[in-house]
């Protein structure tokens, strides 16, 4: 067995009694490494660290803090290639795609490192004559922190940040099938000046470490993102010991092209919103509602678009689209791809199972047209290279499509009318609205999230980000 990439627990390297191996989906003869699996009695005595170094990481300076958070962004971005390749490998987006999400794991650390400096509150007359009042915010303590596969540097970056930054102590689970980003994040985050036990790393499956943070009376708050089944037990759980908790979930984008779009400008954004990254992003477009009149064109265009796209090894130069992750998502796709057709959806392009070089997860970007809104392929995340286009009458139609969903992530427009895009902005049901844009790629320093079924609780990223991590105080005083 390889050497054991380590947990990190009250400022010490900790192995485990097992490991789990973090394979290549591009090449699964390649083993990117082998880390640790943490028992619960592990997390219990990670929670317990930071639980005893939270008080003094709560009363440290804004510039300790920020110091911290600085140093971790300015090795993040130093190693920006190096870290970037290892992202590619573990999850299989092309290797533009992980330096790409690595350099915004740095921009985020920067960001909540100048944010620490600018911690502010209120202070109002009371009322009653002699009175003061002051607001201000504190941190909710410790903060546990789980994260998904698909983004295993960026997603936990715009966590680990804030919580940092506004003074909570953490412990932070990433997701069992690419830990290594997580652990290269942890590492960095060791020699940062960081107090023992104010950040922990406990890795391992969601069965065993996740659920110990859950249920631990010690941890103040949770944010998860994931899987809406998996939210919804985080719900339920922390609901049951009244416990904060913020959750990042599914979606089932629309991207709405009408009659009057720049028709290049909406094949490219399909292509990107839908096929980019694997589709593996909970943004990605994967309802293409199309007006009547440029259906037929759009549909062709995209479909010859679809022929460029180039799917191999994620780390090999030219490479559009890398593989499905793991050999699970990869047989979910294809139940989708045959659900689809037998829906009565017509496979226009994609969809088969390629080979290559070496043995990976490779799936051709998949596209239906004839789909309904009813359909389960229209309905249900997939979480894959797969798109359906749906005919739409006309705008009003269209919106109301777009809307026809449980989810309310992301929501797209192509249009040139100033009319039409200023309606769908006010009227999308979504917490994140496109005009001629993807509806996947979300700027650093403004809110993330959505509402339905997508997301529950404060928004992350930016300022809004204060909302999940602190709690509001009161205080008054006889002047």
């Amino acid at each position: 067995m390889a050497k054991q990439h380590a947990n990190f627990i009250a400022g010490e390297w900790v192995e485990g009694a097992e490991a789990t191996r973090n394979v290549n989906p591009s090449d699964t003869n390649d083993v990117v490494g082998e880390y640790a699996r943490a028992s619960a009695a592990d997390v219990a005595t990670a929670i317990a660290a930071a639980r005893a170094a939270s008080y003094g990481w709560a009363r440290s300076t804004p510039q300790e803090r920020h110091d911290v958070l600085r140093k971790v962004s300015d090795e993040i971005l130093a190693r920006k290639d190096e870290l970037g390749r290892l992202l590619s490998r573990e999850e299989g987006k092309t290797l533009a795609e992980g330096i790409g999400e690595t350099i915004r794991a740095a921009q985020i650390f920067a960001f909540f490192a100048g944010e620490a400096l600018r911690l502010s509150g209120e202070k109002l007359a009371s009322v009653r004559p002699g009175v003061e009042v002051e607001i201000t915010r504190e941190p909710m303590g410790v903060v546990g922190i789980v994260t998904p596969w698909n983004f295993p540097i960026a997603i936990p970056a715009w966590k680990i940040a804030p919580a940092l930054c506004y003074g909570n102590a953490v412990v932070f689970k990433p997701a069992d099938l690419v830990p290594g980003c997580g652990w290269a994040i942890a590492e960095i985050i060791s020699r940062s000046g960081i107090p023992k036990g104010a950040f922990n790393l406990v890795m391992g499956r969601g069965s065993v470490v996740g659920e110990a943070i859950l249920r631990s009376p010690d941890v103040h708050a949770v944010t998860f993102t994931g899987s809406v089944a998996t939210g919804r037990h985080v719900a339920a759980t922390c609901s049951a010991r009244m416990a904060k908790f913020q959750l990042e979930m599914g979606g089932k984008n629309p991207m709405v092209v009408l009659d009057d779009a720049d028709l290049k400008t909406a094949v490219e954004c399909a292509v990107n919103g839908a096929f980019f990254s694997t589709g593996q992003r909970c943004t990605a477009s994967s309802r293409l509602i199309v007006t009547q009149g440029i259906h037929d064109r759009f549909v062709a265009a995209l479909a010859e678009r679809m022929k460029g796209l180039v799917v191999d090894d994620a780390l090999k130069a030219g490479t559009h689209v890398g593989p499905v992750v793991d050999q699970s998502q990869l047989d979910q796709d294809l139940e989708y791809i045959r659900l689809g057709t037998k829906e009565g959806a017509r496979l226009v392009a994609g969809g088969e199972l390629l080979n290559r070089g070496t043995p990976g997860f490779y799936l051709s970007p998949a596209l239906f047209t004839e789909a309904t809104n009813a359909m389960r392929i229209s309905r249900e995340e997939i979480f894959g290279p797969v798109a359906s286009v749906i005919r739409a009458r006309d705008y009003d139609e269209a919106l109301a499509l777009a809307n026809d969903t449980e989810f309310g992530l992301s929501s797209g427009i192509c249009t040139t009318s100033l009319k039409h895009a200023s309606h769908f902005k006010r009227n999308a049901e979504a917490g994140m609205v496109m005009v001629n844009l993807p509806t996947a790629g979300v700027d650093y320093h403004v809110p993330f999230g959505g509402r339905k079924g997508s997301s529950y609780g404060p928004r992350e990223q930016g300022r809004y980000a204060a909302e999940f991590f602190t709690q509001v105080k009161t205080s008054y005083i006889l002047a």
